[in-house]
């Protein structure tokens, strides 16, 4: 996901704009959306997106053009990512999560 994004410590949104391919108005809207999007403001009131920004940007994007997700199941997406790659996971919270994707895939079974 990393491909294309300069080596530089910050790009300002224009430059993220023409990185990811999306307007700056998605950006700054997904800002909104999304707590974990949020850009350092120069001291004139530029956003500052670091690297780490930019591939939660381009993650972002996958999940809701490439993956057909909303935006709330992107967010539980990112939200779920986190929470498993945190801590390690001990027997039970990876029992929990196996029981978890069962009954999801259950349910889409059904849903077929």
């Amino acid at each position: 996901m990393t491909t294309g994004i300069p080596d530089k410590l910050y790009l300002r949104i224009g430059e993220v704009s023409s990185i990811t391919g999306l307007p700056t108005s998605v950006l700054r809207y997904w800002e909104t959306e999304f707590q974990k999007l949020a850009p350092k403001k120069s001291s004139s009131g530029q956003r500052l997106y670091s690297k780490q920004d930019v591939e939660l940007v381009s993650e972002i994007k996958e999940l809701l053009y490439a993956e057909k997700l909303t935006i709330e199941g992107a967010r539980k997406r990112l939200e779920g990512k986190k929470k498993y790659r945190k801590s390690e996971l001990s027997s039970e919270t990876l029992a929990a999560l196996i029981e978890e994707v069962k009954l999801e895939l259950t349910s889409l079974r059904d849903q077929l």
